[in-house]
């Protein structure tokens, strides 16, 4: 009957952290906060033993809350009350180092107004055990927070170095960028691992999507991340691209979407999808 389009609407969620381009990371998070005595935030990871220090360009911090913090931590463990020291730069309440210094304790912090992103911030851990925040605006001249002196952290010799993000709003989104990572010390593995600390957080792998009839003849989604869209989006498929490979169109015993290589499955990937309004339809 003349139809000549599929339709479908979907949508996905972001990357919970990305490298792209290279030495530019992103990193989504939802969260309560990070602050009192539990923290609701995304952590990207390294392991740090004894001594060492992070730095970071914060390129942006989205505002969707006045204290969505963005920065570099240190952290005992990946519990909600774990002590830590973060150094952060929230959307429009300058910088902050923030301490936790018992399990499940109350946080406590010095803040400086007046600093947007970008920015550079770095935590650093002596071999005594004293942690300290830094700000600066070139990522060469450090200054602390208001001047404030070290502060003592009793923590295990192996802890947790990396980014950390929260939007300061439960179940909202917010969207954070860094580059020039940097770590001293004894840092391991060399690539990160990112885990939603506190809270479930929405997080989809990059992957191209497709539609499949009769198994075997695919189209692509134009966008090889399609998984990462995260806004109600209309695709429009021509079926005359399933007919030139060899579909009789009057015969469609089923229609498949899928994410990946159809061709060379591959496990691995994770993330939520909606779809709806899938409709055939007749386009002009």
């Amino acid at each position: 009957k003349d139809v000549n389009t599929l339709t479908i609407w979907f949508r996905g969620n972001l990357a919970g952290f990305v490298e792209e381009p290279a030495g530019t990371y992103t990193m989504t998070a939802s969260g309560t906060d990070i602050w009192e005595t539990a923290d609701e935030f995304r952590y990207a990871f390294k392991q740090l033993s004894g001594a060492g220090t992070i730095s970071a360009q914060v390129l942006s911090v989205e505002n969707t809350s006045v204290w969505a913090k963005a920065g570099v931590m240190i952290r005992e463990t990946l519990e909600p009350g774990s002590k830590h020291a973060f150094m952060d730069i929230t959307p429009d309440n300058g910088a902050s180092f923030q301490v936790r210094n018992t399990i499940d304790g109350s946080s406590f912090q010095q803040s400086q107004s007046g600093i947007t992103a970008p920015y550079w911030v770095k935590v650093e851990r002596d071999a005594a055990g004293y942690f300290s925040g830094y700000h600066s605006a070139d990522g060469v001249t450090w200054q602390q927070i208001q001047e404030a002196p070290p502060v003592l952290i009793s923590m295990s010799q192996n802890v947790y170095i990396g980014l950390a993000v929260t939007s300061h709003s439960a179940g909202v989104i917010c969207k954070a960028e860094f580059s020039d990572i940097q770590t001293t010390g004894t840092v391991s593995p060399p690539m990160w691992t990112h885990e939603a600390i506190g809270a479930t957080m929405a997080s989809n792998d990059p992957e191209p999507m497709y539609v499949a009839l009769n198994s075997n003849a695919v189209v692509y989604h134009d966008n090889p991340n399609a998984a990462q869209i995260d806004t109600w989006m209309k695709w429009n498929i021509d079926l005359q691209a399933f007919a030139d490979q060899g579909v009789n169109l009057t015969n469609v015993n089923t229609i498949a979407i899928g994410f990946g290589d159809k061709k060379n499955p591959q496990a691995g990937g994770s993330g939520t999808m909606y779809f709806d309004d899938i409709q055939l339809r007749f386009n002009r």
